[in-house]
């Protein structure tokens, strides 16, 4: 699958706050024009690779160009569009100043949200939604 044509939201399977992440995109995303796959997959590892292996950030790939950090999931809630369009606002702060936060709650996200002891496996409803 071509992820030049594709929004494409990679998380770390595992990780409670980014599974929560990804419910929350699925409920919102009524046109189904985000998929998902985990940063511990084969599709991960095969397109973003660093990323992969270090499992410290979401990576949003939209139409062929790579995002992460806080830049991606304010591109994500600009781009489920409604009200959550408006998170665009939070762009003004600058990067240095979003990613140390982003970084923070990184850092401790299993210990604050939990920890799966395997990836995410999606219901037969999401299963169209995500990647092998």
């Amino acid at each position: 699958m071509s992820y030049k044509n594709q929004r494409i939201v990679l998380f770390d399977g595992v990780c409670g706050l980014c599974n929560a992440w990804v419910d929350f995109i699925l409920k919102r995303d009524s046109k189904g024009s985000f998929k998902f796959a985990p940063l511990q997959g084969e599709y991960a590892s095969q397109i973003v690779p660093d990323h992969a292996s270090e499992l410290k950030s979401i990576v949003y790939i939209c139409f062929g160009k790579e995002y992460t950090k806080s830049g991606a999931v304010l591109r994500i809630l600009r781009d489920l569009g409604g009200v959550w369009r408006f998170a665009w606002i939070f762009w003004l702060i600058p990067f240095f100043v979003r990613d140390p936060l982003y970084l923070i709650i990184a850092t401790n996200r299993y210990r604050f949200f939990g920890k799966r002891d395997t990836c995410r496996f999606p219901s037969e409803q999401e299963r169209q939604r995500f990647i092998n």
